[in-house]
C-alpha cells in the first residue's frame, strides 16, 4: 500500500510539473488575437507599400528591358521558381504586381485570410526570385513573416472573415481555438491545433511560437556576428556608420558630430541584442517594455538611414510580442477617452464595407460538391490540424538549425538546407556585421556619346568624380543602392555587363544622341568620425562596355 501511495504521489507531482511547464510555455508563446489582427493589417499594408515602391523601377529590375533579362537570370541562377520569370514585358509584370496587390488588400481586410496570406507569400517569393540582386534583410524578414502568417488565425478579429462568422453565429474566439465543422478552405476559421492562452483572447500554437522565435533569431544571430567586431564591442560602430553618407539621410545627416551620443546608441543597441532572449522569457508588460525599446530603435533607424521598409517590417514583426494585458489596457483607454471622431467615421465606413463584402460573399451561389469531391474535402479537413502543426514545427526546427549554422555552432543536413532554400528561409542576418559600413560609396557611369561628349548616363547629369555633398542622393532609391553595391561585388562580374547593357539601351531608347560606350566606376572615401580627416579615398573601374559589342564583355 505504501509503495502504491508513493507511486501515485510521484505521478501526481509529475503531472503537476508538466502542467506548470506547459502553462509557462503557453504563456510565453501565446499571442493575443487582436495582436494577430493588427499584425495581419500591417503585413497587408507592407506588401502594398513594397509593391508601390518596387513599381518605380518595375521595368529596370523585373523585365527583359532591365538589368536582368530572363536569359541572364536563367544563365546565372539555373532553375528559377518564379511566375514573374515567365513573362518579360512590362505590362505583364504590372499585371502580376496588381494581382499581388489585390491579395495583399484581401489580407489587410481579412477576406479569405488564409488564402490571401498564402497567395501573398507565394507571389512575394516569386518576385524575390526574379531578381535576387535587389534584396535586403527587410525583404527576407517580410517573406518569412508572411510564411508564418499562413499558419496563424489572422482573421479571428477585425476582419471580413470574422463578420462572416458572426453572421453565421460562430464566435471568433471559438473559431480561433477550435474551428467549425463546416470549413471554407479559403477563409481563416481559426486553427484547430490552437490551445487557449492565459487569456481567452489569446492563442498558443506552434505557429505563434515560431513567429516569435523568427524575430528573436534575427537579433540573436546578428548579435553573435557583431560580437566578433572590435568596433561594435568598443562602442564605436554607429559613429563610423554615420560617416557613410550613402547610408544616412534626414536626422542622420546631422548626427555625425555627436560622437558621444552615437557611442551611447552603439552600447544600447549591443545591450539590446544580447538581451533579446528576454523577448521570449518575459511575458505581459515586461515583455512589452523590452519590445518597445526595440521598436523605438528601429523607428530611429527609419529617420536616420535610407534602408527602405526594413525598420517598418521589423516594427510590424514586433506586434505579436504585445500580449493581452497591453491590448486590454489600450481598449480601456479607448473606452475611457473615446476614439477621435474621424477614427469613428473611418471605423463605421470600414464596418459598412466589411458587412457588404460579407453579404456579397454569402450571396454567391456555390455548387453542391459531388460525393467524391465532398469526401476529398472531408479528408483534407481532417488532415488540416496535423498539417497546421507539423509544417510549422518542422520549419521551426530548421530555422533554428540554420541560425546555428550561420554563426558556426551547427551544420544543417543537406535535405534540410534544400528545404530552407526552396522556401527562402535561410537565416543569415549579417546586417552591419561583423564590421559596420564606414565608407561613403558612390558610382559614376561615364557614357561617351556619338557626338564625342560625356554624360553620366545613370543620372543624366555631368560627369563628376568628386565626393557629392549628399551621397545618398546619387542613388535612385535604397533598392538601387543595394543593387549597385552587389554589382560591385567580386562575385558578380557578369552583372556589370548586364548593368552597362541596360544603361546603353535605356539611354538610346529615349535620347536622340546615342551612347556608344559606358564605363562604370565606383568611388569611395573614408572619414575619421572624431576629427573629420579623410583616411582613405580612391576609386576603381568596374567595366568599360562597348554598347555595340557582345552582351557579356570581360575586362
Amino acid at each position: 500500500m505504501a509503495r502504491s501511495s508513493s507511486v501515485a504521489t510521484a505521478r501526481s507531482r509529475f503531472r503537476t510539473v508538466v502542467r506548470r511547464l506547459s502553462a509557462a510555455l503557453a504563456a510565453r508563446c501565446s499571442v493575443d488575437l487582436r495582436a494577430l489582427a493588427a499584425f495581419r493589417i500591417g503585413l497587408g499594408a507592407l506588401v502594398i507599400a513594397d509593391l508601390i515602391r518596387r513599381s518605380r523601377s518595375l521595368s529596370a529590375f523585373y523585365t527583359d528591358d532591365g538589368v536582368l533579362p530572363r536569359s541572364a537570370l536563367f544563365a546565372d541562377y539555373g532553375e528559377v521558381y518564379s511566375v514573374h520569370a515567365l513573362v518579360g514585358e512590362p505590362w505583364a509584370v504590372a499585371l502580376l504586381f496588381a494581382l499581388a496587390g489585390a491579395f495583399a488588400l484581401a489580407l489587410l481586410a481579412g477576406y479569405r485570410t488564409r488564402l490571401a496570406a498564402l497567395a501573398s507569400w507565394l507571389l512575394l517569393l516569386s518576385l524575390h526570385a526574379r531578381n535576387p540582386m535587389v534584396l535586403n534583410s527587410g525583404d527576407s524578414l517580410l517573406r518569412m513573416l508572411l510564411f508564418w502568417s499562413v499558419f496563424l488565425p489572422l482573421g479571428a478579429r477585425w476582419s471580413v472573415d470574422a463578420l462572416r462568422r458572426a453572421g453565421a453565429g460562430t464566435d471568433a474566439d471559438a473559431a480561433a481555438g477550435a474551428g467549425g465543422s463546416e470549413r471554407d478552405p479559403g477563409a481563416d476559421d481559426g486553427d484547430e491545433s490552437a490551445t487557449a492562452g492565459p487569456s481567452g483572447s489569446a492563442v498558443a500554437t506552434v505557429a505563434t511560437m515560431a513567429v516569435l522565435i523568427q524575430v528573436l533569431l534575427m537579433y540573436v544571430t546578428n548579435g553573435i556576428h557583431k560580437r566578433g567586431s572590435d568596433l561594435w564591442m568598443d562602442g564605436e560602430a554607429v559613429a563610423y556608420i554615420m560617416q557613410a553618407d550613402h547610408f544616412t539621410y534626414l536626422l542622420g545627416n546631422h548626427l555625425a558630430e555627436f560622437t558621444g551620443l552615437l557611442r551611447g546608441l552603439t552600447v544600447l543597441w549591443i545591450a539590446l541584442l544580447f538581451a533579446s532572449p528576454l523577448l521570449i522569457l518575459l511575458t505581459g508588460i515586461p515583455r512589452a517594455a523590452i519590445a518597445s525599446l526595440f521598436v523605438g530603435m528601429h523607428l530611429g533607424m527609419a529617420v536616420t538611414m535610407p534602408i527602405g521598409l526594413f525598420p517598418i517590417v521589423v516594427v510590424v514583426g514586433f506586434v505579436p510580442f504585445f500580449q493581452t494585458p497591453v491590448w486590454d489596457a489600450a481598449e480601456r483607454a479607448v473606452d475611457r477617452f473615446g476614439p477621435p471622431a474621424a477614427l469613428e467615421r473611418w471605423r463605421a465606413r470600414l464596418e459598412s464595407v466589411g458587412d457588404a463584402l460579407a453579404s456579397l460573399d454569402a450571396s454567391i451561389p456555390r455548387p453542391t460538391p459531388s460525393g467524391a469531391l465532398a469526401g476529398l474535402r472531408a479528408r483534407v479537413g481532417r488532415g488540416r490540424p496535423l498539417l497546421s502543426t507539423v509544417v510549422p514545427y518542422v520549419f521551426l526546427v530548421l530555422i533554428v538549425l540554420s541560425s546555428a549554422q550561420a554563426v558556426g555552432y551547427a551544420e544543417t543536413p543537406d535535405p534540410a538546407e534544400n528545404a530552407l532554400e526552396t522556401v527562402e528561409m535561410d537565416q543569415h542576418w549579417r546586417m552591419f556585421a561583423p564590421d559596420p559600413t564606414r565608407t561613403t560609396r558612390w558610382f559614376v557611369t561615364v557614357g561617351t556619346l556619338a557626338d564625342g561628349t560625356e554624360r553620366d548616363v545613370l543620372r543624366d547629369s555631368p560627369v563628376e568624380f568628386d565626393r557629392p555633398p549628399r551621397a545618398e542622393a546619387t542613388y535612385r532609391s535604397a533598392r538601387w543602392r543595394k543593387y549597385l553595391g552587389n554589382v560591385a561585388s567580386t562575385d558578380n562580374e557578369n552583372h556589370r555587363s548586364y548593368l552597362a547593357n541596360y544603361l546603353c539601351e535605356d539611354w538610346n531608347r529615349t535620347r536622340e544622341t546615342a551612347v556608344e560606350n559606358v564605363t562604370i566606376h565606383q568611388q569611395y572615401e573614408r572619414t575619421d568620425p572624431y576629427n573629420g580627416s579623410v583616411v582613405a579615398a580612391n576609386g576603381f573601374e568596374l567595366i568599360e562596355y562597348d554598347c555595340s559589342g557582345e552582351f557579356i564583355q570581360d575586362e
